[in-house]
């Protein structure tokens, strides 16, 4: 048992791999649930508790309805001469990428018959293994003058132990067995095909052995391999041994209230996984940020909508910032769902074109962030990149947009959007300055105006910034930006840039507690 705990220990250190012990009901079972051993005694992965009668016949072992029918790897003849860790499965590959799989996965998950796959490692004292086989070797030289097969014998065990020695390998045994079963002869003789060919696909030769099932049966019990008859075991490497472990199991669904809802490949499935909170709890990883590359038609958007849909369904606040249009579809179709009250698509048309309303909140509440937004906004659109602000413009604009906040909570008739502040510094605001004897060359209100005229009313772009919807996105769960026709304007670019970055910002400060999103096609 020290020895266990020890190994036990060793192998949870590594953090690649996790033993947990199983309880005493996981075993044994209890009395509305069969343990491991009743499943496997019975063969049932359903939890049936129905019992059973084993019969032994000459022509195979049943239990209940199920024939079963047993395939070994017993034998270094039935094996092939090289052996390797993983392989690529060739239907989810491509020509650019490689699905590897383990090598015994052909009769693990990839096996569609219901089955049950085997592996023993058997770890004796490999020294004595080892002079064992010095002896063994030296009789067959003596006896090679009668017989060519002991001088190849020989041979064979001059190269397993020159191996050993030179490596530092340790001597075990190894066993594999696959037990299948159908419930009639017809579905028997189609299970026995299918186990023969997985084999084939491992370059083993299949070997359908009936003598010694009801044996092998018998050892396979958990917790029962001292009944295992050494007679079928193969002398290998610790390496060599594993290679015959499958490495895949099937998919499982995440024990977690938030995820997405995908399909197993082989089986079709459905299954729950959670990629954002599971992966944080385990330690896996240490933020919820995700990547998604692939080649053109691979399938990044398709996955994409399907995730930010499933997400959205839970509650989470999305902003997509879109180039193509992929996210259309999945736009209106929430916006018919929630009544017009989610989905929101903005985009550039020459018959409606991309615009917003940055000084718009439902509530009139005016936060830092919502203010320096709006300040930015205006330097942007007033100043070009190379041309930075003096501080007593910084100072001026800053003035105007909280005399002008003051304003619109005091007459909540005057629409805040850009004309109505545009109006406000060109009266208001300028009557503020001269009585403070600002001076011109401190904030030039006169120029400050004529720079942003084109963005008032009937100017050139007099729509982006005075749109009549009262969107308040602060509260709008789904947000697409589609940037594919802006993306290259100096004018249009950047305040959609600035208004995305502004309502992220927004829900990130003020919607404590609930799952937000940012999304960007084509990063």
């Amino acid at each position: 048992m020290e020895a266990v705990g020890q190994f036990e220990s060793i192998v949870n250190d590594s953090g690649l791999v996790r033993l947990e012990r199983l309880t005493t009901k996981e075993i044994t079972g209890t009395e509305s649930e069969p343990g491991i051993i009743e499943r496997y005694l019975t063969l049932s992965a359903d939890g049936s508790r129905m019992l059973q009668d084993m019969q032994l016949n000459p022509d195979g072992m049943r239990i209940g309805d199920k024939r079963l029918c047993l395939h070994t790897l017993s034998d270094l003849d039935d094996l092939p001469g090289r052996i390797r860790t993983d392989g690529r499965y060739e239907r989810l590959s491509t020509d650019r990428s490689d699905c590897r799989l383990s090598y015994a996965a052909p009769v693990g998950v990839m096996l569609s018959c219901d089955h049950v796959y085997n592996q023993w490692i058997f770890i004796d004292d490999s020294s004595e293994n080892l002079s064992r086989f010095e002896k063994m070797a030296k009789n067959m030289q003596s006896l090679s003058r009668y017989s060519r097969s002991n001088q190849i014998n020989k041979e064979w065990l001059d190269e397993y132990l020159n191996e050993a020695h030179t490596n530092g390998l340790q001597s075990v045994r190894c066993h594999c067995n696959i037990i299948a079963w159908a419930e009639n002869g017809d579905e028997l003789r189609r299970v026995k095909n299918d186990v023969g060919s997985a084999l084939a696909l491992m370059e083993c030769t299949p070997r359908h052995n009936t003598t010694d099932l009801p044996a092998l049966y018998w050892a396979g019990i958990p917790g029962n391999e001292a009944d295992f008859p050494s007679e079928e075991t193969f002398y290998t490497f610790t390496g060599q041994a594993l290679c015959f472990f499958t490495a895949e199991t099937c998919y499982r669904n995440s024990l977690s209230p938030f995820g997405i809802r995908m399909v197993d490949r082989l089986t079709g499935k459905p299954v729950f996984l959670d990629i954002s909170d599971l992966p944080m709890k385990k330690g896996v990883v240490t933020n919820r940020n995700k990547f998604i590359l692939g080649p053109s038609g691979s399938g990044k958007s398709f996955f994409t909508n399907h995730l930010v849909r499933q997400y959205w369904e839970q509650g989470t606040h999305i902003l997509l910032v879109d180039t193509g249009n992929s996210y259309k579809g999945l736009c209106d179709l929430i916006h018919q769902k929630s009544g017009g009250d989610d989905g929101i698509y903005f985009t550039y048309k020459e018959d409606d074109p991309i615009s917003f309303n940055p000084f718009f909140t439902e509530n009139y509440q005016y936060d830092i962030e919502k203010r320096d937004s709006i300040k930015t906004l205006i330097l942007t659109l007033w100043k070009r990149e190379d041309e930075p602000p003096r501080r007593s413009e910084e100072v001026a604009l800053s003035n105007a947009v909280s005399l002008y906040i003051e304003k619109i909570k005091k007459n909540r008739k005057i629409k805040p959007n850009f004309n109505s502040f545009y109006d406000f510094v060109r009266k208001d605001y300028r009557k503020v300055l001269a009585d403070k004897n600002v001076r011109e060359k401190d904030f030039d209100v006169d120029g400050f105006l004529n720079v942003l005229e084109p963005y008032y009313k009937n100017g050139e772009y007099g729509y982006l910034l005075n749109s009549d919807k009262e969107l308040d996105l602060l509260n709008k769960r789904f947000i697409v930006f589609e940037l594919d026709v802006v993306k290259d304007n100096p004018i249009l670019f950047p305040v959609v840039t600035i208004i995305i970055m502004e309502t992220f910002i927004n829900k990130m400060r003020r919607l404590q507690g609930i799952r937000k999103m940012i999304l960007i096609e084509e990063a």
